[in-house]
């Protein structure tokens, strides 16, 4: 195995421990959100109106949940369904960032954030190793 090889396999486990993790916060985001009691710590923005934190948990345990079930099962879909997940929390990270934030570091972070969607995109889509595990979709041309 090449040093590229082990590069994109270090990669793909990083972005299955970090939809673990989306998972895992979504989750506990939604018990906090439901029962007013934060698990481990607070988790709730109380910038954010009610329906925008339901829209953010929804949307991060999705994501988490869509990748790890995508991953295992080998979803030919995967990608694409992470693709539209990652440009809605793009839009919802922009009006929060926008509209609702107000610390110092909210438009550096924001900007983070769809980098990090970017280049996660453009992996799922284009890597080798992406490609080998979810296969290539095809879309027949219609004449």
């Amino acid at each position: 195995m090449n040093v590229l090889d082990r590069l994109s396999q270090g990669f793909s486990f990083l972005i299955v421990f970090a939809a673990s993790v989306m998972l895992g916060w979504g989750v506990l985001g939604f018990l906090e959100y439901f029962t007013g009691a934060a698990p481990l710590m607070p988790l709730q923005n109380p910038t954010f109106p009610a329906g925008t934190q339901f829209v953010h948990w929804t949307l991060i345990t999705l994501s988490g949940a869509t990748f790890l079930t995508g991953y295992f099962l080998r979803w030919s879909y995967t990608p694409v369904a992470m693709i539209v997940l990652f440009s809605s929390l793009a839009t919802l990270c922009a009006i929060q960032t926008f509209d609702f934030m107000e610390n110092p570091s909210r438009y550096a972070d924001f900007m983070r954030e769809c980098i990090y969607y970017v280049i996660m995109s453009v992996y799922l889509v284009r890597a080798k190793r992406m490609r080998d595990r979810f296969g290539r979709l095809t879309i027949a041309a219609r004449a």
